[in-house]
C-alpha cells in the first residue's frame, strides 16, 4: 500500500511540474516579446507567476478536501498537499537563473528569457523520452514521445501567449 501511495504522490508531483513548465514557457515567451522589460520586472513576474500557481493549487486542493471530507486538510493531508504542489515553486528557478545571467551582463534579457523557454521545452522532451522508456517502447518510441510532449507543451504555451494569458 505504501508503494502505491508513493507512486501516486510522484505522479501528482510530476503532473504539477509539467503543468508549471508549460505555464512558465508561456510567461517567459510573453516577457521576451515585451519592449520595456527590466531584469527586476521579469524576475518579479516569474516569481509572482510561480507563487500564484502554487497558491491556486493549494486553494483548489483545500477546497476539494473540504468538499469530499467535510473538514479542512491538516496534518498528513496538508503536508501531502504542500509536497505535491512544491514543483510549482521550483518552476521559477530556471528562468530566474537565466534572468540573473542577464543582470550580470552575460546575455541580453530577451536572449535569457528565450533560453529559459528553450530549456523548459527540452525538459518536456526529456520527461517524454523518460516516460517512453519506462513504457518499454524502445529508443524510437521514447524519442517520438519526447518530441510529441515538447510539441504539445510548446503549442499550448504559444496559444496561451498569443491569447494574452
Amino acid at each position: 500500500m505504501k508503494r502505491a501511495v508513493d507512486t501516486e504522490m510522484a505522479a501528482a508531483r510530476l503532473k504539477e511540474r509539467l503543468y508549471a513548465t508549460i505555464t512558465m514557457i508561456s510567461v517567459v515567451i510573453g516577457l521576451a516579446a515585451s519592449d520595456r522589460l527590466t531584469e527586476a520586472g521579469a524576475a518579479a513576474t516569474v516569481v509572482t507567476t510561480s507563487v500564484g500557481l502554487w497558491l491556486a493549487a493549494l486553494v483548489a486542493d483545500q477546497q476539494a478536501h473540504r468538499v469530499t471530507h467535510g473538514t479542512l486538510a491538516s496534518g498528513r493531508h496538508l503536508r501531502a498537499m504542500l509536497f505535491v504542489s512544491s514543483p510549482l515553486l521550483l518552476s521559477a528557478l530556471g528562468p530566474l537563473l537565466m534572468i540573473a545571467s542577464s543582470a550580470l551582463g552575460l546575455m541580453g534579457l530577451g536572449t535569457a528569457l528565450l533560453t529559459a523557454a528553450g530549456v523548459n521545452v527540452a525538459t518536456l522532451f526529456a520527461w517524454g523520452c523518460y516516460g517512453g522508456l519506462r513504457m518499454g517502447g524502445g529508443t524510437v518510441f521514447a524519442l517520438l514521445a519526447g518530441v510529441i510532449d515538447a510539441a504539445i507543451g510548446t503549442a499550448v504555451a504559444v496559444v496561451k501567449t498569443a491569447a494574452g494569458h
